[in-house]
Parts: C-alpha cells; structure tokens; sequence
C-alpha cells in the first residue's frame, strides 16, 4: 500500500489536471468513480444532473456523507467569430485582473483538447483611461489558431457550447510541502474524499458512508441539490478548497486561513450557518486526535453546505478545506500537509459519527 503522502500527491495532480469546467464534469467524475469502484462492497450510483456517490449497500447506522464538488471554474464558448475568434462566458467568478494572456484549454465534443490563448485588443490601441480599467470577459476572446469561423469547426472540432479550463501543469513549488497548480478549488476535495474514503470502506464503521462528489458547484451548488435528495444524508463533511488569507494585504496574525496551518474548519459563510453541535464536535475530534486545524468565521462565500444543510427535514453539516492561495486562476497553491489533516479529520469523525452521536446532534427535544 502506498503512503499517505504519496497517495494524496497521485490523487491530486490527476484530479487536478483533469478537464472539468461546470456542465463539463465527465473527466473529474470518470476518475472518481475509477478510483473508488475497485472497492470490496461499493455500490456506484449517480444523479440525474451528474453527482456521483459510492455507497456500501451492506453497511448500516447513520448515513454520513462525505462530499466534494468536482467541477472548477471556466468557461464555455459563447461564439465563434468570422475571422476564427472564440469569445467566451465565465462559468464560476473570475477576476479580468488574472486572465490576459493566459492559456486555457478546449475541449470539444470529440474529446479532442485544444490550446488556446485569451487575449483583448492591445493596449497599445487604447486610451490611457481604458488601459486603466480592468477588462471584463465580454471584452476579451480566445485565439486557437482558426483562420477563419469554419477553419476552426471543421479541423479543430471546437463548437458553440464546448467547456475551457486553464492549461495549467501540476508540480511542487520550490519546497516539498508546497505544490502549484489549476483547480485546487475543489480537486483538493475530490482527492482528500476519495484518500479518505479508501482507507474507511474496508473497516468497520459504525455509520454508512456515502462518498460523493457533485457537479455545478461553481454556478450555484446546483448539484449539491439534486444529490441531496439521491443520498438522503444524516451528517454532511464538505471537502472544500477555501481561499487563503495569509499573504501580503493580510493581517497574518488573524489569518484563519494559513498555509500549513491545518485543515479549515468552517463555522459560518453568507451561504450556511454550520451546526453548532457538529462543529463544537469535529473541533473536539481533531484536538483528541492532535490534528492540526484552524477555525473559520467567513464574511463572505459559500460552498455546497447552503444545499445540503437545508436538504429535506434539515442535514447538519460542516465544511472542512484546504487553505489554497490564488483559487479562480491559472496557478493556485496549496501545502500538502494541510491536505493530510483533512484526511485524517475525515476519517477520525467517520470513525466516531455512530447512531447515538448523530442523535446528539439532530434531536432537540
């Protein structure tokens, strides 16, 4: 068997480099289900949208459900122009300020990948106060290379509707620990879900554990609702890759979101308000387990926690991230450590989530 480390590097650059913009999610959930379907007793299933979970029919207890999204931010191809132009609109938030001059990658309907370069009239074109202004994404297009609108339909095979994501290699970022990549946000999640998964579904558990990832995240956690009512969870763990805010602009000394520092663990954003018994719990779990950790209070964003929390009668959930500097760009970073622990954290709860402990936190009487 390999060791965790090696195990969350093999995870994290497939997932990562695979091809997965929202609606466009087959390459991530391929991989997911690639991974997981070779356990002893899993039983595959997906949502009518696209979600994937991986359930041991066998099993028993409280359904606990251990979840990611699978998509990353992108973009589709909006229009191809007379001269052989892709112009394009953004699936997931996207600042103008990281995208000129960027690479990205299409992929058609055939499957075929093609290099393209986003791109804007040159500032040498324009005025002082347009050179000023952040360019938004109706202004600027993709060169592929077309000569021309049928040039790039017919020997390139890119059509109106095709998925673009960033081209982006995956490698180590001058230390061991730190690694450098696209789509940190929320391969992260994909690859601490199926990690932890792997190692809990040949145990004993004393809850049945659904591993999950859902699809349409980035455009308003529209898969985390349909796979909701699939799964029907009792306890919900949200893997995520949260943005970091330990760089320059931050006060690092109330950071809650530092490099190393731990898996995050969320107790509030604009999109859920966590169950304060869950969370008071998985806090008393990593302490009792010496898991290094940081706790959340955020101001702003959301995850697939706003679905799942208010899924049928109610589902107490928690988000656990991956502290990522530079998520929604072409090159984000992460501490493999930091991965770890939120394996580590996910297996400890799964371990301990039983049918009385998930009393404890769904029963108000």
């Amino acid at each position: 068997m390999p060791d965790s480390r090696s195990e969350a590097l093999r995870l994290l650059r497939a997932f990562t480099q695979a091809h997965g913009a929202p609606s466009g999610e087959d390459e991530p959930r391929s991989l997911f289900a690639s991974e997981l379907k070779a356990l002893a007793g899993v039983r595959l299933a997906t949502d009518k949208l696209g979600g994937i979970f991986a359930e041991q029919p066998a099993s028993s207890g409280p359904r606990v459900l251990i979840a990611c999204h699978l998509d990353e931010v992108g973009f589709m191809v909006q229009n191809i122009t007379e001269s052989g132009f892709l112009q394009f609109v953004p699936l997931g938030g996207w600042w103008g300020h990281t995208l000129l001059a960027q690479r990205v990658r299409v992929k058609t309907r055939s499957g075929r990948e093609v290099l393209g370069v986003i791109t804007s009239t040159p500032p040498h074109f324009l005025s002082e106060s347009q050179r000023n202004n952040v360019i938004k994404e109706d202004q600027m297009f993709l060169d592929v290379g077309g000569k021309n609108r049928a040039d790039v339909r017919e020997r390139l095979g890119i059509e109106l509707g095709d998925t673009i994501v960033p081209e982006s290699d995956f490698r180590e970022f001058n230390h061991p620990d730190l690694l450098l990549s696209k789509a940190f946000d929320n391969r992260v999640g994909c690859a601490a879900v199926v990690q932890a998964a792997q190692g809990l579904y040949p145990e004993s558990l004393p809850c049945r554990l659904i591993a999950a990832g859902t699809v349409q995240e980035e455009i308003g956690t529209r898969g985390a609702k349909t796979l909701a009512h699939a799964v029907k969870a009792d306890v919900a763990l949200v893997l995520e890759g949260p943005p970091a805010d330990d760089t320059p602009g931050f006060n690092r000394a109330d950071s809650q979101g530092k490099l190393g520092g731990g898996v995050q663990i969320r107790l509030f954003d604009p999109s859920a308000v966590m169950s304060r018994r869950l969370a008071d719990f998985v806090i008393a779990t990593a302490q009792a387990a010496n898991i290094p950790h940081q706790v959340t209070v955020r101001r702003s964003g959301g995850t697939d926690a706003a679905a799942f929390h208010v899924a049928g009668e109610g589902v107490p959930s928690i988000v656990l991230g991956v502290p990522a500097r530079y998520i929604h760009t072409h090159n984000s970073v992460i501490d493999l450590n930091d991965q770890l622990a939120a394996v580590s954290l996910v297996q400890e709860l799964v371990r301990r989530l039983d049918a009385a402990t998930v009393a404890s936190l769904t029963h108000f009487a």
